[in-house]
């Protein structure tokens, strides 16, 4: 998590004591800062967009660029790259170039009027992209957007640079403007504010009707979208209420009343409800009586409240499922020991005991082994097979060679959108699930292939991508072995070269530490 103090002018990292083995184990900790600062003049916006989280300066009109690597690792070790001018400013490290906001030279205290694009030498790469009155920013899949007076600029990636269009308001809607931006997770869409009583459910693929208005009964509070449940989104007006919206409908599906009401005069900066999502849970804040309610994102019900000390004035949700363990004796894994899990680990199910699973079972950023193979570092692991088998450590790494060869270093799950990072110019495609085929081996073990079908996206991005990871029905992966290209069938024959992708958040000792266990 970030905090990030503009007035004591810092961007300050923090861990949330949240953490997870490949096993859905959580060990929670308390929170602390990692180590990780920036510093500088009034700090305002930070984006974060493919690992990578860029903090403006509004101060310095400075962007300050840090990977999250060196977050995770506690450094503050960040890039700079800088404006004509102090400002109310953005940007967004896109790919191999950084957008950034462009001052309003003629009225320097008045809103950014376009986005720069440049490139890593900080050169700029075409044309200022106009956008009067620019505040608010998103993105959704491997689409950004940023909002402006007139419209949305929508950008995506191109061949040489980022191909950036304006997306004008329909004639249709009143007068106004969207200053706020989120970007749906699972659905490509973006939500924006309009005006004080309004939301605006924005596709920014349509040629046509791209702009759908939902009046609110009264004036907005704060609003945010379902990472887990696509369809939803979630409005708080002044009104004590919280409004679900279905956006496939473009309506309110639900209202309940939460709170007592909540002005909107006043300054800006004054606590009021704010919203986010955990799990199962839509949790909202009442700082006035000091306590969160918590609804049933299923039920959209209340199902408790939590008392916290003070006023809360923002909240971010962290961390996930899993379970829970005390004592170290306790930390067991259910795979591990359960004879019913080892037999499937192993390839010995039964045809029905295999269920359709979602892309979210691999949602997540992901690294490729191959490199630590190359580089000696799965040594220890080809020495500890070779402990128990009749074959050589040498012999099996001559096996894994061939089953873990790729390209493809890192591979992105972001809802239904894949992104494949080979070189500098990543693939990025939408993929929605074409079933699963159940496979027999040489050996007599079984495996099941999860396969999902390219819906739009990149053209060299791959037809279809096959998930194989030892499980066969709905849990989240811990490691997985992919496959992809554009014959289904093909793939399927394919037994000999499995690219096998573990968390990026893993260190190479961590990998070495799971690898062996298994």
């Amino acid at each position: 998590m970030f905090a990030v103090q503009g007035d004591a002018g810092a961007v300050t990292a923090i861990a949330s004591g949240i953490s997870f083995d490949d096993h859905g184990d959580i060990d929670v900790e308390a929170p602390k800062l990692t180590g990780a600062e920036i510093v500088g003049q009034k700090p305002s916006h930070l984006v974060e967009h493919d690992g990578e989280f860029a903090a403006f300066f509004d101060g310095e009109g400075v962007a300050r660029i840090i990977s999250e690597k060196a977050v995770l690792q506690g450094k503050s070790d960040f890039r700079e790259v800088k404006t004509d001018a102090p400002q109310h400013g953005v940007a967004v490290a896109y790919g191999s170039h950084v957008l950034l906001s462009e001052p309003n030279r003629e009225k320097p205290d008045e809103l950014p009027v376009g986005i720069r694009t440049v490139d890593k030498a900080r050169t700029q790469v075409g044309d200022i992209a106009e956008c009067p009155d620019l505040h608010g920013e998103a993105s959704s899949g491997n689409i950004l957007a940023f909002a402006c007076a007139t419209g949305l600029l929508v950008v995506t990636h191109g061949e040489s640079a980022s191909d950036i269009r304006h997306l004008p308001y329909a004639d249709s809607l009143p007068d106004g403007k969207s200053t706020t931006l989120i970007g749906g997770r699972g659905l490509q869409y973006f939500l924006g504010n309009y005006g004080p009583d309004k939301v605006v459910l924005i596709d920014p693929t349509a040629e046509s009707d791209a702009f759908r208005l939902i009046e609110l009964p009264t004036r907005r509070v704060h609003f945010a979208v379902d990472p887990v449940r696509p369809k939803f989104a979630y409005v708080f007006t002044e009104d004590g209420q919280l409004h679900q919206l279905d956006i496939v409908a473009g309506k309110i599906a639900n209202s309940l009343k939460l709170t007592d009401p909540y002005s909107v005069d006043g300054h800006w900066n004054d606590p009021r409800p704010r919203i986010a999502v955990a799990g199962d849970n839509v949790v909202v804040t009442d700082p006035l009586a000091g306590k969160l309610h918590l609804v049933s994102a299923g039920s959209f019900t209340r199902t408790g409240e939590i008392a916290v000390e003070g006023k809360p004035f923002n909240i971010v949700a962290v961390g996930g499922s899993g379970k829970v363990h005390d004592h170290t004796a306790e930390k067991v894994h259910a795979h591990s020991h359960d004879p019913a899990v080892q037999q499937i680990y192993k390839g010995h199910f039964e045809d029905n005991q295999v269920q359709d699973r979602t892309l979210s079972d691999w949602a997540g950023d992901w690294q490729s082994v191959y490199p630590y193979l190359k580089d000696g570092t799965l040594d220890p692991v080809m020495a500890h097979k070779a402990e128990s088998a009749d074959q050589s450590a040498d012999e099996y790494r001559a096996y894994y060679e061939i089953g873990y060869r790729t390209n493809v270093e890192r591979i992105k799950i972001d809802g239904d959108t894949v992104t494949f990072f080979e070189g500098e110019k990543p693939l990025e495609a939408r993929y929605v699930s074409d079933g699963y085929e159940i496979l027999t081996y040489e050996k007599g073990n079984r495996g099941v292939r999860f396969i999902f079908k390219k819906s739009d996206g990149d053209a060299d991005a791959p037809e279809f991508i096959q998930f194989s990871d030892h499980k066969i029905a709905p849990e989240a992966a811990d490691h997985y072995h992919l496959y992809w290209g554009n014959d289904r069938a093909a793939l399927l024959e394919e037994v000999t070269n499995w690219p096998t992708y573990y968390p990026s958040s893993l260190s190479a000792k961590q990998i070495v530490e799971e690898m062996i266990a298994h």
